[in-house]
């Protein structure tokens, strides 16, 4: 096989790190996470919306944390052992997310992974890259840019996976 060839297969695959919410299965470019942490205690911000939860100092950067159950109307919030919180570089910010799990990281080719269903303007599925199937269950990949540049989270960046 040519070089240019092998690049190009090469090029169309990504690692995407599966996380849990509620009994959901997301997956997220692990181009745009920076590390993650067990879930700790965070400062409250006054006035804040519910799903932000505060913000934490992260050696010296000071970090809002974000939680996903929150935000996506899981059923069930509880902060337990399992409880997650991923850091995120997008651009040039860091912020958290607060997941009830990290699964494991795999890797997708673009051809795995399934349009999203046209909901139509039912709600706001911008967030959505598409679907695959991991391990016999459906998975959701998430635009994580997309998901943390939307107004409610206005965190504007360019993170390009």
């Amino acid at each position: 096989m040519p070089p240019e060839s092998q690049d190009k297969i090469t090029a169309d695959i990504h690692e995407y790190l599966v996380f849990l919410l509620g009994e959901e299965s997301y997956a997220i470019n692990i181009l745009c996470v920076r590390e993650i942490r067990a879930y700790d205690s965070v400062t409250a911000i006054p006035n804040a919306p519910e799903f932000i939860k505060g913000v934490i100092n992260l050696r010296g950067d000071i970090v809002p944390i974000y939680d996903l159950r929150i935000r996506f109307r899981c059923s069930s919030v509880d902060y337990g052992v399992l409880t997650t919180v991923i850091i995120l570089a997008i651009g040039s910010r860091i912020v958290g997310v607060v997941v009830d799990g990290v699964s494991n990281v795999i890797m997708l080719a673009n051809t795995d992974i399934y349009p999203s269903p046209d909901f139509s303007a039912s709600f706001d599925t911008s967030y959505i890259k598409g679907l695959a199937e991991i391990e016999g269950r459906t998975c959701i990949i998430a635009d994580i840019l997309s998901l943390m540049s939307s107004p409610d989270l206005d965190t504007r960046a360019d993170c390009q996976p």
